[in-house]
């Protein structure tokens, strides 16, 4: 990479970085390159203080109420904590009753509720596969998965199993007997089918016709009348299409001829910058930039290997067909992106500001991402309604939102772009966040489009907010404490009261198990229960499994209703799940720590020595998980706070974490890229990051990961180079 520095008035920029935006960026847009580093440097240098002063109120806040705890030990007077918790800005005042004004919003945000994607920005072909997978083979999701049992000769065999075929059609019809239900008869006994008029005419065993029970579900066909290729159908707002084909294989053996179903399945995905990234340097960065620039500009392309084939993957056209007055219509042929940017915290090496400082990485990337989004803004293949979809993580407060929103009123000024034409989404993954979400959502109640609930950042900074309060309890009993309960209904709560049904995202957590769709299947629909209208899933195949579950629940319907529950109980989100004079086996505090360094390690070594920032990582009982810096922040953490209360001791961690790389190594054994750490401590950069991240837990702001993993992996890229 180049170390070469292009200077404009004071700033350096990295050429690299500053190629790619002149020769690759800023053409076809309306800016010129003098125009357009001008405004950006002169923005930067005004932006960067007050992002360095709003990162010194954190660990000011911070500062007290670890104080605050040393000084009540013996048992905390909820009262005077709340009132503490006040005195210091933690808790702010509620400033009154409104609702959000967000306008030129997409259908995928305000109307259409369905399974949501993040994926890792950094990889052309996830990227590709992610926007690609609007539409996914409900057949294929079925058969290629525990959705579907192995016993009784259903295996998955190397070539097409008809037995499991059989079991995987009969799921089909099912689930169209549940969302498109008939007259008269089930869809295990349809042979045919004939558009007639408006209305969609069914045949029957026996020779008998049916109907569908609400026709207007019936929304367009491609073909002949008499004999069409494909139905399109429509429920809560998602469509099917039944593909029609005798000649098909599958098609071949039906009695209707149906070779496929076909569902609308990741309804909007998030291309992620952050976590699910390893990116610690210009040259990084501009790959992260270059995939999101092509998904843009809609010629992003990746070469494949299947096999003996290869061919290369491009976006996905729209689907065409006519509607029931046989005119010409299309359906939207991509999943609507939203891009994750970098939170306040960290800086990059890219670009080195007036006083020297690196720039704070968020900034960045809200101005070059939004700068990418304006070729969209022509061609209108993501955004129908001009606009850009950015996540905003690990913002702590209201103050800080206003600050994400000052950035964006930034970015539109220098990009001439209209205000508000940047819409936020806010994650509510930060303790202050939470306790504060009304005035947060206040505080960009013009560009809000999304909220949502994250489990394993937000217990990181539970954790780490009262880190002197006493031990945390054991990870798994995270999920049933009562802060973690109450927290996911008061995101939906405030989401309702702000006036987001119909018009903005309320959003649930990641199913971290990708292997394990039949689980998926069963638990994941409480998501759409609780009213969320988006909720994150690991690949495009469980997308189409989830999207099953907003067929059954109408969203819009059930936030009516959870409208009228009482609202969710502050105090139990500020009860700190902290063990009462813990009495635990030495046992049972081993297998723990082993649990958490055993994870700590799985994911590190691949971040710092290969740069993968989310993978499917093994668990110690080597259940694949889907793993980021989210799962590494609460693993740490945990550690590092029972060390604090003296739970375990430095060597006895220690201790577990050489264990615990003999069993990562053998679990990687399969990686030619992988370089053991057994044997290597010493030497190996990834086991002394993962130990750094645990001994220096206590003072890393907010108990993150990124200072350590990216100071690590620009010494192992160093060395590497």
């Amino acid at each position: 990479m180049s170390n070469k520095n292009i200077k404009v008035e004071n700033t350096e920029i990295n050429e690299v970085l500053y190629n790619f935006i002149n020769n690759e960026v800023l053409p076809d847009t309306d800016i010129s390159e003098n125009d357009f580093w001008n405004g950006f440097v002169k923005a930067v240098n005004e932006l960067a203080p007050i992002n360095k002063e709003l990162l010194k109120k954190r660990d000011v806040i911070q500062s007290k109420i670890d104080e605050w705890h040393k000084s009540n030990k013996e048992k905390i007077d909820f009262s005077s904590y709340k009132n503490f918790l006040k005195e210091i800005g933690y808790l702010v005042e509620d400033q009154g009753d409104f609702k959000i004004e967000t306008s030129n919003v997409d259908d995928e945000i305000a109307k259409i509720a369905g399974p949501q994607l993040v994926v890792p920005i950094d990889n052309a072909r996830y990227a590709l596969n992610a926007a690609n997978a609007r539409w996914g083979s409900l057949y294929d999701a079925l058969y290629g998965t525990d959705a579907i049992s192995e016993d009784n000769g259903c295996e998955k065999t190397s070539s097409y199993n008809p037995k499991r075929g059989e079991k995987v059609i009969a799921k089909g019809r099912e689930f169209l007997d549940q969302n498109f239900q008939l007259e008269t008869g089930s869809w295990s006994a349809v042979t045919g089918f004939i558009k007639d008029g408006n209305n969609l005419v069914i045949h029957l065993e026996g020779e008998t016709k049916t109907n569908l029970k609400d026709q207007s579900k019936f929304v367009g066909y491609i073909g002949d009348k008499s004999n069409p290729s494909s139905i399109f159908l429509k429920n809560n707002h998602l469509h099917i299409e039944i593909k029609v084909n005798s000649d098909h294989p599958i098609g071949k053996a039906d009695k209707a001829n149906i070779s496929d179903i076909v569902s609308e399945s990741a309804i909007s995905t998030i291309m992620d910058l952050e976590d699910s990234v390893a990116a610690v340097d210009a040259e990084d960065k501009v790959k992260c930039y270059r995939n999101w620039l092509g998904i843009m500009k809609g010629t992003l392309e990746a070469k494949m290997t299947k096999g003996d084939k290869t061919f290369v993957r491009k976006l996905n056209e729209d689907k065409e067909f006519l509607d029931t007055n046989d005119q010409p219509t299309h359906l939207h042929g991509r999943s609507l992106l939203l891009v994750r940017n970098v939170g306040h915290l960290m800086t990059n090496p890219a670009i080195k500001l007036d006083d020297g400082s690196e720039i704070p990485e968020g900034i960045m990337d809200a101005f070059i991402t939004v700068l990418c989004a304006k070729h969209d803004f022509k061609l209108k293949k993501n955004s129908r309604t001009g606009s850009v979809y950015i996540v905003k993580p690990k913002m702590h407060g209201p103050e800080e939102v206003a600050f994400a929103d000052k950035i964006f009123s930034k970015v539109e000024e220098v990009l001439k772009l209209q205000p508000n034409t940047i819409k936020m989404g806010i994650m509510d993954e930060e303790r202050r966040t939470t306790v504060n979400l009304k005035e947060c959502i206040r505080n960009a109640k013009k560009r809000i489009v999304f909220i949502n609930t994250g489990f394993l950042d937000r217990t990181g900074d539970e954790m780490h907010t009262s880190f002197e309060a006493g031990p945390m309890i054991f990870k798994g009993d995270m999920k049933k404490s009562s802060w973690l309960n109450t927290y996911e209904d008061w995101n939906v709560d405030i989401g309702l009261e702000c006036g987001f049904s119909g018009k903005a995202q309320i959003g649930k957590g990641m199913w971290a198990m990708p292997d394990r769709m039949k689980d998926m299947l069963e638990q994941k629909i409480g998501h759409p229960k609780a009213g969320a209208n988006c909720a994150w899933v690991p690949s495009p195949t469980a997308a189409t499994l989830h999207s099953t579950h907003y067929h059954q629940i109408n969203v819009f319907d059930q936030h009516k209703e959870l409208a009228n529950r009482g609202k969710a109980n502050l105090d139990n989100i500020l009860t700190i799940p902290v063990a009462d004079r813990p009495n635990w086996s030495s046992e049972d505090i081993q297998k723990e720590i082993e649990n958490n360094c055993q994870g700590i390690l799985g994911y590190v070594v691949r971040w710092v020595d290969q740069g993968i920032g989310c993978s499917k990582v093994p668990d110690i009982n080597n259940v694949g998980l889907m793993e980021d810096r989210a799962t590494l922040r609460i693993s740490s953490q945990h550690i590092a706070n029972w060390l604090n209360h003296e739970i375990c001791t430095k060597d006895q961690v220690m201790e577990a974490m050489k264990k615990m790389a003999k069993v990562v190594d053998g679990q990687n054994a399969g990686d030619k890229n992988y370089k053991p750490m057994d044997g290597n401590f010493d030497q190996s950069i990834a086991f002394k990051a993962a130990c750094e991240l645990v001994f220096e837990g206590k003072v890393q702001p907010s108990g993150y990961t990124e200072p350590i993993l990216h100071k690590k992996r620009l010494e192992k890229k160093s060395i590497s180079s």
